[in-house]
């Protein structure tokens, strides 16, 4: 009778014990809970480990269909110049890649990184790399050219569908000198599954 009664109270204390961390966790349902995912794993790792991610994504984070447009070259190119009509992708994790409409040669796929600046507001560093120039084009490669830098500031939308701003271009030979500035707007409209080509032409 002892042994029945001692193995009733300890399942009866087990019970309790349930019930007691369910109603804690039941009231703590207000509390906004962390997300978490498995890191990366490297060779070598003695365990998976866990890192916190961001309930929330920056409204710049998406697929863009972008338009960068000379404006303000005094000495330059005449405003209303079409300078690029890319594709854009940008991460949650600051990074970039844009498929640009120029010739391959000329290096039509580039890099860059972002950060928040305020309220739906961000800079971005965009970096396309290296390619050639369009000389003969498109029935052959030119020249190497270096590298250029394109510096933007960037606006979200309200409705989170579009971005709108200012863009500094420096483009540089393949010894890093200057060989043009350009200033202008951009402008860009997010793509959705439901983008058609129309859409983009």
């Amino acid at each position: 009778m002892k042994a029945i009664f001692k193995t009733c109270s300890s399942g009866l204390s087990i019970l309790l014990m349930a019930a007691s961390l369910s109603a804690m966790a039941a009231a703590q349902c207000a509390t906004p809970v962390a997300k978490y995912h498995k890191q990366a794993w490297r060779i070598g790792d003695p365990a998976p480990s866990l890192i916190q991610t961001a309930d929330a994504v920056e409204p710049i984070v998406g697929m863009w269909h972008v338009t960068f447009t000379a404006k303000g070259n005094a000495d330059g190119l005449p405003d209303g110049t079409v300078i690029d009509n890319a594709l854009l992708i940008l991460h949650s994790d600051g990074t970039e890649v844009m498929n640009s409409a120029r010739p391959p040669q000329d290096g039509n796929i580039c890099i860059g990184v972002w950060e928040k600046t305020g309220r739906n507001t961000y800079r971005v560093n965009h970096l396309p790399w290296a390619g050639n120039d369009t000389t003969n084009a498109p029935t052959g490669i030119g020249n190497p050219t270096g590298p250029t830098r394109i510096v933007e500031t960037i606006t979200v939308s309200a409705d989170g569908n579009g971005l709108s701003g200012r863009f500094l271009l420096r483009a540089s030979d393949t010894s890093g000198k200057i060989t043009a500035n350009i200033t202008g707007v951009l402008s860009a409209t997010r793509v959705t599954i439901h983008t058609t080509i129309q859409d983009l032409l």
